[in-house]
């Protein structure tokens, strides 16, 4: 059967308003602050079960921090589709002392304030993980029947900040559960990160450095008996300025831009004595195509140029390995793909203006399925990246609305529909 010209149309007059505001609300009342993740699960075993999804499963990728994932079996003749976003947010320090005496002050209330739900994690990305799964319900209202699969899969540990979190422990358990057979593999995959309803088909890769440079330490009064850590650092800092503007020099990427990289931190120095320890940390952006290899062997030759004296030694550690030993690569599909268009043009019916295809300014887990799966793999969804992680977490409930009819669309146009 064709899907019908006037889809939107019948979606946006099907949708329930109210029943989709209030799953989002209550996903955003469940805290799942990275590590807690089992909370926010229970939630959404509830609200997948009352879907009537297939092989509604389970599993802890770590103790006592689920993974859950289920499918709407169609009807066994087209594409499988696959939703994926992470359960976990990150922390709300501040955020009550901020809000104190309003009506946002509890940042899990979800209060509707200026026309936008407010709220931890209603961004970063309840709204997209709460706007897919409304619409498979819209779906089931407006009586429209797929002949693909529609699957969902929800992971932990995406969040940094927390102790002994944040490596991508969740998605790591699902890919190899796909790996191994144990999951279906998609044939593309929409991960619910806030886009505003863009289109994102490439994304940034990343690595953490954290540079430890050693001397000597002497009393102030014969400098000369030392070796000054503090001094060598302005050297690899210069070093490493020229080089972020070398490699921003190279290329420019049509959606990420260019690459650089930035000192964030730099700490060092002694009581009255030449300072022997200095510790200097940045981060890398890379874009699609670079290797992550080989920018770290680039930063480790331009700070061993830098520092001149034998006697004064230079360490490196990568703290942040996600889907790469060192960091997270970068990733891009091609935007021609027709995919990638019926997804644009369904944000676009549904809210003017939305459907844009950028890049991704940010990095999360799409690398696991374009990279090691090779399954295509996109960014869209309700949220402003650009309020996530801060005080003034939000998302536009006209947008989650467009978002939950955008995603319906999406998935009758591309599973395909039966009579």
């Amino acid at each position: 059967m064709t899907v019908p010209n006037d889809l939107v149309a019948r979606l946006t007059e099907a949708l329930d308003r109210d029943a989709a505001i209030a799953l989002f609300r209550g996903a955003i009342g469940r805290q799942s602050i990275t590590g807690n993740e089992a909370n926010f699960v229970a939630y959404l075993r509830e609200k997948m079960s009352g879907l009537g999804l297939n092989n509604l499963e389970t599993a802890e990728f770590l103790p006592g921090r689920p993974n859950i994932w289920g499918e709407r079996k169609g009807a066994g003749d087209g594409p499988r589709l696959l939703f994926v976003g992470h359960t976990d947010t990150v922390h709300v320090d501040g955020w009550r002392e901020h809000w104190a005496g309003t009506e946002r002050e509890d940042p899990f209330a979800a209060p509707i304030i200026d026309g936008a739900v407010w709220g931890r994690g209603s961004g970063d990305l309840k709204a997209g993980i709460s706007a897919s799964l409304a619409a498979l319900s819209l779906l089931d209202m407006a009586s429209i029947n797929l002949r693909g699969d529609v699957a969902f899969a929800f992971i932990g540990d995406e969040e940094s900040g927390e102790p002994d979190t944040g490596v991508s422990a969740g998605i790591k358990d699902l890919v190899s559960r796909i790996e191994a057979g144990a999951i279906a593999r998609p044939d593309f995959v929409v991960y619910v990160e806030p886009t505003r309803l863009s289109v994102y088909p490439a994304q940034i890769g990343f690595f953490i450095a954290d540079i430890t440079i050693t001397g000597k330490s002497a009393y102030f009064g014969v400098p000369e008996l030392g070796k000054d850590a503090l001094r060598a650092s302005h050297a690899v800092m210069s070093a490493l300025w020229k080089h972020s503007d070398e490699i921003a020099a190279r290329a420019e990427h049509k959606h990420v831009g260019r690459s650089f990289l930035l000192i964030t931190g730099l700490a060092g120095g002694g009581y009255i004595a030449v300072p022997e320890r200095c510790t200097l940390s940045l981060i890398r952006k890379l874009l699609p195509g670079e290797s992550l290899d080989t920018a770290a062997a680039e930063i480790e030759a331009a700070v061993r140029s830098a520092v001149t004296d034998p006697e004064i030694k230079v360490e490196f550690a990568y703290p942040a390995g996600r889907d790469h030993a060192l960091g997270g690569t970068a990733a891009e599909i091609d935007e021609g793909r027709a995919e990638v268009g019926l997804l644009s043009a369904s944000m676009a019916e549904a809210l003017s203006g939305r459907g844009v295809i950028e890049g991704a300014p940010f990095w999360s887990e799409s690398p696991f399925f374009v990279n090691r799966l090779g399954v295509p793999a996109v960014y869209c969804a309700p949220g402003d990246i650009r309020n996530c992680h801060t005080y003034e977490e939000r998302v536009e409930v006209e947008e989650y609305l467009a978002g939950v009819v955008g995603f319906a669309a999406f998935i009758a146009r591309y599973c395909g529909v039966t009579a």
